[in-house]
């Protein structure tokens, strides 16, 4: 439990996401411009490296997400998320004096190593917060989010028009700065006698994952966990190549609606999660967040006007009550000594539904376009989103039905 946990640390904490969010956000504006200058303008040359590059980064979160885990249950959540911050920022030292691709790509590697704090970041909350307020809090944590998303490109761009490399510098800055903030303001919230001996079998990737078949609905809703993950996948990888495509918008319209995508889901998050899991209960919750994901999804789907898209944006919003309310569900069924495992764990799904669910969703679109296709749709992709939300609502009901 808590050992003197003060507001001002569950702020850093919230901080600490949203700057980890942003410092990724930041540098995407840039980032590719930079390696195609790396490769002397070749662009196909510099999409392959920049692919390589997103895997990596993945592929380390996947890695190392349950490893901070499991090391802030054994040496407390306050190193860990302090060092995270830390190695960050001077990882983005590093990325912005990168002399070639090579340092440039190390930097990326090391920056999915360093990222990979949300892990320890959903531990704290868990150990601060009790089980009534956690829903909630989680809540506030995808605000973190979902802010960072929203900001970092646009300031990206900002800087990153004065020179390629200074949104590097503006990451590396925030990151230092609130590793220093947060070196005064932030308490150890995991008592001594509440930690375990870290060990590599449950660290691992493997390990952490074994966690979740410990409790029959602990499996359950980590199965739906990694179902509503997959699906997110869908928005990043093809709703501007969809939205270009069908409606003809052009990065203006993109950029503004998946503002107004972002601005509702922290709305929802940010206001609407911990009333109404104090009114309907968690279980209800997660379901009815699942149900609107499909339906928003739907909606995109077969939308044959761009204005009837948008109608799905506020409907969508409320999948914004899912994430908050299962990971409330999953932290109650594990001890305090497993939090950071837990986390770690939740990270390493969301990690493998990112590895896989660009190819899914961009090859399913690829597919229904295709002038060869025997059924021109190209809101396929949104399909698959939708009805992979429905079966996570399946089996967070069945795992959940006698908690209602």
């Amino acid at each position: 439990m808590t050992t003197g946990a003060r507001p001002a640390a569950v702020v850093f904490i919230l901080i600490t996401v949203l700057l980890d969010v942003l410092s990724f956000g930041v540098i995407i504006p840039v980032l590719p411009v930079l390696v195609e200058r790396f490769m002397s303008g070749d662009t196909a040359r510099a999409a392959e490296i920049f692919g390589l590059m997103a895997t990596a980064w993945a592929f380390m979160q996947f890695v190392c997400s349950p490893i901070q885990g499991a090391l802030s249950d054994r040496f407390g959540r306050r190193p860990v998320v302090l060092l995270s911050n830390a190695g960050l920022g001077l990882d983005y030292v590093l990325m912005a004096l990168a002399p070639d691709i090579t340092w440039l790509f190390v930097g990326r590697v090391l920056s999915g190593m360093a990222s990979s704090s949300f892990s320890t970041a959903g531990a704290y909350i868990a150990d601060v917060t009790g089980a009534e307020q956690r829903a909630a809090a989680f809540g506030k944590m995808g605000v973190a989010f979902g802010l960072g998303f929203v900001l970092g490109p646009a300031v990206g761009g900002l800087l990153g028009a004065v020179d390629p490399r200074l949104p590097f510098w503006g990451a590396a800055a925030t990151s230092l700065l609130n590793a220093c903030y947060g070196y005064f303001v932030l308490p150890e919230s995991l008592a001594p006698e509440h930690r375990r001996a870290f060990s590599w079998s449950r660290a691992n990737p493997i390990g952490a994952l074994v966690l979740l078949r410990s409790h029959r609905e602990l499996f359950g809703l980590a199965i739906a966990e990694f179902l509503m993950s997959l699906a997110h996948v869908v928005l990043p990888s093809v709703t501007v190549l969809y939205l270009g495509y069908k409606f003809g918008w052009d990065s203006t319209a993109v950029g503004l609606t998946l503002a107004a995508v972002g601005i509702s889901a922290m709305i929802v998050q940010g206001v609407l999660v911990g009333p109404v899991t104090r009114a309907y209960g968690e279980p209800r919750t997660v379901r009815t967040g699942l149900f609107c994901g499909a339906l928003g999804f739907s909606i995109y789907a077969l939308a044959p006007h761009g204005w009837v898209y948008c109608l799905g944006i506020p409907i969508m919003s409320f999948w914004g009550l899912a994430g908050p309310a299962m990971q409330s569900l999953m932290t109650r069924r594990v001890s305090h000594m497993e939090q950071g495992r837990l986390q770690g764990a939740i990270a390493s799904l969301i990690g493998i539904a990112g590895l896989i669910g660009p190819s899914l969703f961009t090859q399913t679109f690829a597919y229904f376009i295709n002038p060869a296709a025997r059924w021109h749709f190209p809101g396929a992709p949104f399909v698959l989103a939708s009805c992979l939300l429905l079966l996570a609502m399946t089996i967070a009901w069945r795992v959940t039905r006698f908690q209602d």
